[in-house]
């Protein structure tokens, strides 16, 4: 599958690529990235976290897409879309906002609906989840503000402890 330039009122979407690691390494070294970092945060770990999330479009055909304003469009704010690394359950809809300035403002919701609509439209998933940590509030609130309900009886990656949220299905959203 190519990979979408997607845009939204206000933002473009786009394949993340090198160009994103002067934004993604300071968030990814951060406490910020604390629910979504793996590793210890080190500039290589940080730098083959990147080069994973480049990887899974090359091994799922798919994935997320980095996401920066139009009116900037080489600062690249976060990144949001499907995510279905190896032994995930359910092909999840993740996100992340790499910095704490831009928080409020709407992006990631306006950048994750448009995510979503490309993974419903395009790569013909009826439905997704989203696997968050029960401490992070913020997503929970995106993920309700999303239409997502949790999902109890759903699975979890590797067991972890998460809360599962179910996204509203294709039809749902039309």
């Amino acid at each position: 599958m190519t990979a979408p330039m997607l845009e939204t009122a206000r933002l473009v979407l786009r394949k993340p690529d090198e160009r994103d690691l002067p934004f993604w390494m300071p968030f990814v070294m951060s406490d910020r990235a604390a629910f979504v970092r793996s590793q210890e945060p080190t500039e290589a770990n940080g730098w083959r976290a990147l080069a994973g999330i480049i990887g899974h479009w090359t091994l799922r055909g798919y994935g997320t897409l980095a996401f920066a304003l139009k009116s900037k469009p080489d600062v690249t704010l976060g990144m949001t879309g499907p995510w279905n690394p190896h032994g995930w359950p359910e092909a999840e809809l993740g996100w992340t906002l790499w910095s704490a300035d831009n928080e409020g403002k709407g992006y990631v919701r306006e950048a994750a609906e448009a995510a979503r609509a490309w993974a419903y439209r395009d790569l013909g998933w009826q439905t997704a989840v989203s696997y968050i940590d029960p401490r992070n509030t913020r997503s929970i609130r995106l993920a309700e503000r999303l239409g997502a309900v949790p999902d109890w009886d759903a699975a979890t990656p590797h067991g972890e402890q998460c809360v599962v949220f179910r996204h509203p299905s294709k039809e749902a959203l039309q």
